[in-house]
């Protein structure tokens, strides 16, 4: 018979299922963490269990925050079973669970509760995952978004925040008014720099309610860069009946991930420290730029590539796109011709290697992934992960016919049917306008679609890069999506 996860279940957990290796009352808040979803809980929640099960930093424990409904339905479903989470590793050669019980509370999810939360002295750390679409980043100037709706109303109102960086700040200029030390802000995100984009988001925002904030955010708080890495797809009723059948306990918010995880950060934190994470397996490093580059343009750009492929020919799951041939060979052709030769060396790092280790985590079936999670909000995506390779490689001579056939299969995606005349589903912010621009691209105005300012900058003016996509888009229209790939993987 399953057993309902609470504290009570976990002297009696089934048989193969790992608990905490620690007396979970001993744990007190350090962290407060924006944005309780699936990989923070599979990622950072399993490094910080771990470094409790050996007796060390029990007061980093985390408490969870956040505004929006979906928060506020995670946190219900949390407190009913008092913060535990079942993390399910999708190992090909064996499936294996545990629970993790490093999270103590959730703020209410309200503006307040949450403020209040960042401000308590005993929280050393805020960390966050947003999402890419979160942190008000403006494409053109890659700064703050400062005319966002929501960043002019946090700049009029300090005292009543939208944001979760509006919050921050809030929570800032509480404990520097009663002279507690400030929290590090720690991103959680696949952003290129991370740190410092939140460093310029927070700076950015105090600018503009209180420039003596926003200089005392700049000396005095830090941003450290970091790199995360663990493939965690949504949690559905088949995740749920997995949890319950196969491992006898019943969750209501059960994690699926693959085996893997990395955490590189940059060791540069703030006065009140950091949880020893190298114990268990997180890397600490002076620079994490060239880690996070090689994840960003290997694994998120590999993603891409492989996302709007395998839509238009038709896959639902990432394993089976990786099974077909035009989409293996499609990936491994563009990310070793011309994603990693913009890549720096990193010592003790073989590309190679790291390249084959990403094909066959795309190819595990058991972890379940969707073509539709890969291809979700393209507009934010792709200037983070395929755009800035684009523009190393213009700068440096060389050419960019296989990048610019990965934007011109997003506008073919965009499009809206695949090859077979299917439609597919909007699932982006800015639907509308990329597909009636994709319409346009199709119909001889490639130009239509370049010229998307807020995706594409001044980069859909490059003469290089706009011939290369013209001509990438027309083989698409013209000889199909199969063909064209074929002939960039021969080539």
């Amino acid at each position: 018979m399953p057993i309902e996860l609470n504290d009570g279940a976990l002297g009696r957990l089934p048989a193969g299922v790992q608990g905490p290796a620690y007396d979970r009352s001993a744990l007190a808040p350090g962290i407060v963490h924006l944005g309780v979803g699936n990989f923070h809980r599979a990622h950072m929640g399993v490094y910080l269990d771990a470094l409790f099960g050996r007796g060390r930093d029990q007061a980093f424990a985390i408490t969870g925050a956040g505004v929006r409904a979906a928060d506020a339905a995670m946190r219900e479903r949390l407190s009913a079973q008092d913060f535990l989470t079942t993390v399910v590793e999708l190992d090909p050669s064996g499936l294996s669970a545990r629970v993790t019980g490093g999270m103590v509370g959730f703020a209410a999810v309200e503006a307040e509760a949450t403020v209040a939360a960042m401000a308590d002295p005993r929280t050393r750390i805020v960390s966050l995952t947003v999402t890419e679409g979160g942190w008000f980043v403006d494409a053109e100037t890659d700064g703050l978004a400062a005319d966002h709706p929501d960043i002019r109303a946090d700049a009029a109102a300090q005292d009543a925040p939208r944001t979760a960086f509006g919050m921050i700040l809030l929570a800032l200029r509480r404990r520097r008014a009663a002279g507690v030390a400030p929290f590090t802000v720690l991103s959680c995100d696949n952003l290129p720099h991370n740190g410092a984009v939140a460093r310029r988001t927070v700076a950015g925002l105090a600018r503009l309610q209180d420039g003596g904030l926003a200089d005392w955010v700049e000396a005095e708080v830090a941003f450290p860069d970091s790199m995360v890495d663990c493939i965690t797809p949504a949690t559905s009723e088949r995740e749920r009946a997995l949890v319950r059948d196969r491992f006898g306990i019943v969750d209501r918010a059960p994690v699926v991930c693959e085996p893997f995880r990395q955490w590189v950060l940059e060791d540069r934190f703030g006065p009140l420290g950091r949880p020893a994470l190298e114990e268990v397996g997180a890397e600490f490093v002076p620079h994490v730029a060239p880690y996070e580059l090689m994840k960003l343009r290997i694994l998120n750009g590999g993603h891409a590539a492989i996302a709007y492929a395998g839509a238009l020919l038709g896959h639902h799951f990432v394993h089976d796109a990786m099974a077909d041939r035009r989409v293996a060979a499609w990936l491994d052709a563009l990310t070793r011709r011309e994603i990693q030769p913009t890549l720096r060396p990193i010592a003790g790092v073989s590309y190679d290697a790291y390249r084959a280790l990403i094909a066959r985590r795309f190819a595990n079936p058991e972890v379940g992934d969707t073509i539709p999670r890969l291809a979700l909000d393209g507009s934010n995506r792709q200037p983070k992960f395929i755009l800035p390779t684009v523009r190393d490689r213009l700068a440096a001579g060389a050419g960019v016919e296989g990048l610019a056939l990965e934007v011109a299969l997003w506008a073919r995606y965009c499009a809206g049917t695949d090859e077979s005349g299917r439609a597919i589903a909007p699932n982006d912010d800015h639907a509308a306008d990329l597909k009636a621009r994709a319409l346009r691209a199709r119909g001889g105005e490639p130009a239509a679609f370049l010229s998307n300012a807020r995706v594409f900058g001044d980069l859909g003016a490059d003469l290089r890069f706009a011939g290369a996509f013209g001509a990438a888009l027309a083989a698409l229209w013209g000889g199909g999506v199969e063909r064209t790939l074929a002939a960039y993987a021969g080539g």
